[in-house]
């Protein structure tokens, strides 16, 4: 099983730096505002009048907040252990992180909570990072899939764990706005490395954790 998802993994990655690698060069600002008068006359207005002219370039700016994640390096937040912990080797888990992310196939919001744990080896890496590991990956276009396994994958890859288990819970918009239009749907994915993979009760473990904060 353990080299099936492996393969899986390899593949997932191989999809990804190919992805990275023909990624188009970045248009202007300009080119991007006049990018969206044109999805607002298509839609049905008139990007000229008084209430839109404005409109393109507050989007191409709220664009850049969204979508900042493309310029973050995950790496960096993981960059300080923290090794002097008086020994401490059991599990570390955040529980509880919010985040806000876009589908990549309608750009339409995906909301939800992130619970990241983790059974460190060497040390330990501040809190927040974690928080910011979600956030980086989450402001890009995603899939709830692909956000659960980049951030395992950036933790498994700078710490040197015994383990990662990342669980998602989040509802996308794609499914309650369009489409089906099925309000207070929740989708749920995970993640598991190391021992939490190897060893069922380790899964048992930061399930019952979690269940127990509801």
């Amino acid at each position: 099983m353990d080299d099936i998802v492996t393969r899986e993994e390899r593949r997932a990655e191989a999809a990804r730096d190919e992805r990275d690698a023909e990624a188009p060069v970045r248009p202007t600002r300009d080119q991007a505002e006049a990018a969206v008068r044109t999805l607002i006359a298509w839609a049905g207005d008139n990007p000229d009048r008084e209430g839109l002219l404005e409109t393109p370039r507050r989007v191409v700016k709220a664009y850049e907040e969204l979508f900042a994640g493309y310029r973050q390096d995950p790496s960096k937040h993981l960059a300080r252990i923290f090794d002097d912990v008086d020994g401490y080797k059991d599990l570390v888990l955040v529980r509880d992180i919010p985040f806000i992310s876009h589908c990549e196939h309608h750009i339409a919001p995906f909301i939800g909570k992130a619970h990241i744990a983790y059974y460190p080896r060497d040390g330990v890496v501040g809190l927040s990072k974690l928080a910011r590991i979600v956030d980086t990956f989450a402001r890009r276009l995603q899939t709830q899939e692909a956000l659960s396994a980049q951030i395992v994958g950036a933790i498994d890859g700078a710490l040197n764990t015994r383990g990662v288990a990342v669980m998602i819970e989040a509802e996308h918009t794609c499914m309650s706005m369009r489409g089906v239009k099925k309000d207070g749907v929740s989708t749920v994915t995970t993640q598991f490395t190391g021992v939490f993979r190897s060893q069922p009760n380790e899964q048992t473990r930061f399930l019952t954790l979690l269940r127990g904060a509801r």
